[in-house]
C-alpha cells in the first residue's frame, strides 16, 4: 500500500514545515564522514582552542548597551555610503598583475587569481536573516548584479551562518555552472536549494581540493555554525587558502584570533593578500570574532611575523550585527596597520584592486558618512561602542540601518549577540 502524507512519522512532518532557509540537516554518508571527523567530538564539531561559543556576560547588561539609543545611532552611517559606480566594466578588463581583489561587501569578495575567478561568501540578498521581512538589513547596495559578474569557477562558503550564507544568492548560483567549496556538512544546505552534489566540494579541515590550476584548502577558524531552532553544532566552520601557479590568497571566514594563524601561515604562505574579519566584534564575545588589532595580529602571523602582502579588512560596513560604532572597524584597521608598518587596502565596495600594484586604495572612505569621535578620527579607542561621539543624529540609525525595531543585533544571522547563535533565532519567533 502506498504510503500518505498522512502516514508520515511526527519527525517527517515537522522536517516539511521546516522553513527553506534553515536548509537541512546532514545524513547518510554526509554525517557519518562528519561523525568520523578527528574535528568532531561529543556530538559537535570543536574548535582548534578552547572557545565560548555563546555571548559572555549578563543578557540584560547586553540589551541596555545594545538597544540604548545613543549607541544605536553610532551603528549606522549618517548618510550614503558610497559604491563603485564601474565594477562591472572595471571587472572585464583581466587583471594586469594577475591578482585582483573586489570586495563587495560584508565578508563578500570576487578574487581573480592566475586566470580563475573564486566568489567568497556572496551575499547578495537584502537581509541577511532566514525571513525577507526581519533581520539585519543591508546599508548600502550590491555593487553589482550577480549575474553581471561573469562566469565564477568556484563559490566558496566559510560556514553557514545567514551573513555568509544566503538562500536567494546560492540559489541564483545553483543556475550556473559554478562549483562550491564549503566546509563539512554545509552541503547538506545546498543540495536542498539545488546545488547538484556533483558541483559539491566538502571538505574537512586541512583537506585540500583542485579546481583548475587551483588549489582550494579548508584551514581551521574559531568561529561556530547554526542556522536552525536546535543549533546542532554538525556542519564546520573554515578559512580558506586559494594557491594558484602564481600567486596565493587567504579568506579568514568569521574566527576568533589563535594561535593556528601561526601554523596556517608556515604551512601554506605567506600570501600576496589575506581578507581578514575585522568587525562585528564585542566584549561579549571576545573568542569568536576578531578586533582590528587582533585581525592585524592573525595577518601577521599568516606572514610568517613580518609585514608581506595586502591586508583587505572585510566583515563590516554592510550589516549591523554588534555594539561597536558603524566606522570603528575600519579606524582600527587603519590605527593598526599604522602600528605595525603593514599595507592595507581600503576600497569601497565594489571597488576592484591588485594587491600586486604600485598604488592601493588607501582613503578612509567611510568619514564623510559617519560621526566623528569626540578625540577626531586616528584617536578613537576600540572601547566597544562606548565612547563619546559627536556630528550626526540619532535618527541616522532609524533612515539607514532599521536598528533594533526589527530584531536588534544579528537578529537571523546566527551571530552571537542573538538567540540565533544560541541556537533559536528570535526572527522565527517573529509573528
Amino acid at each position: 500500500m502506498t504510503g500518505t502524507g498522512s502516514d508520515r512519522s511526527p519527525r517527517a512532518r515537522l522536517r516539511a514545515l521546516r522553513p527553506e532557509s534553515f536548509g537541512a540537516d546532514p545524513t547518510g554518508e554526509r554525517l557519518a564522514r562528519i561523525r568520523r571527523s578527528p574535528n568532531f567530538a561529543d556530538g559537535i564539531f570543536q574548535n582548534p582552542e578552547q572557545a565560548r561559543r555563546g555571548p559572555s556576560g549578563s543578557g540584560v547588561e547586553f540589551a541596555k548597551i545594545y538597544f540604548d539609543r545613543e549607541g544605536r545611532s553610532r551603528r549606522a552611517p549618517t548618510g550614503t555610503i558610497p559604491v563603485h559606480p564601474t565594477t562591472v566594466a572595471d571587472l572585464a578588463r583581466p587583471p594586469a598583475t594577475g591578482l585582483r581583489l573586489t570586495w563587495m561587501g560584508h565578508s563578500g569578495v570576487l578574487a581573480e587569481i592566475d586566470g580563475h575567478r573564486v566568489l567568497f561568501d556572496p551575499v547578495w540578498g537584502d537581509r541577511c536573516s532566514p525571513f525577507p521581512f526581519a533581520g539585519p538589513k543591508r546599508l548600502h547596495p550590491v555593487p553589482a548584479p550577480l549575474a553581471a559578474l561573469g562566469p565564477v569557477d568556484v563559490v566558496v562558503i566559510s560556514h553557514d551562518h545567514y551573513d555568509h550564507l544566503d538562500l536567494p544568492t546560492i540559489k541564483a548560483l545553483a543556475t550556473t555552472d559554478t562549483v562550491f567549496a564549503v566546509p563539512l556538512g554545509v552541503g547538506a544546505h545546498l543540495e536542498r536549494w539545488g546545488v547538484p552534489a556533483s558541483r559539491l566540494r566538502e571538505l574537512d579541515w586541512n583537506e585540500s581540493t583542485e579546481i583548475g590550476e587551483l588549489r582550494l584548502t579548508a584551514t581551521p577558524a574559531r568561529h561556530f555554525c547554526g542556522r536552525g531552532l536546535r543549533n546542532r553544532q554538525m556542519t564546520l566552520w573554515a578559512s580558506w587558502v586559494v594557491t594558484g601557479p602564481s600567486h596565493r590568497i587567504f579568506h579568514s571566514g568569521d574566527t576568533g584570533y589563535f594561535s593556528g594563524f601561526k601554523e596556517i601561515g608556515a604551512a601554506h604562505g605567506p600570501f600576496d593578500a589575506t581578507m581578514i574579519q575585522i568587525g562585528a566584534y564585542s566584549d561579549f564575545w571576545t573568542d569568536i570574532h576578531m578586533t582590528p588589532a587582533e585581525g592585524m595580529r592573525a595577518h601577521l602571523d599568516l606572514q610568517g611575523g613580518a609585514p608581506a602582502g595586502v591586508m583587505l579588512p572585510i566583515h563590516w560596513g554592510t550589516f549591523n550585527l554588534a555594539p561597536h560604532p558603524w566606522a570603528e572597524p575600519g579606524e582600527g584597521t587603519v590605527e593598526a596597520a599604522a602600528g605595525a608598518a603593514q599595507r592595507i587596502a581600503l576600497p569601497i565596495p565594489g571597488e576592484p584592486f591588485e594587491p600586486g600594484a604600485e598604488r592601493l586604495p588607501e582613503t578612509p572612505w567611510w568619514r564623510p558618512v559617519a560621526r566623528v569621535p569626540a578625540g577626531g578620527w586616528g584617536g578613537a579607542a576600540l572601547t566597544d561602542g562606548h565612547e563619546a561621539l559627536t556630528d550626526g543624529s540619532p535618527a541616522a540609525a532609524d533612515a539607514n540601518g532599521e536598528i533594533g525595531e526589527e530584531g536588534g543585533a544579528g537578529r537571523g544571522t546566527g551571530e552571537p549577540g542573538t538567540d540565533a547563535g544560541r541556537g533559536a533565532p528570535e526572527a522565527a519567533r517573529t509573528p
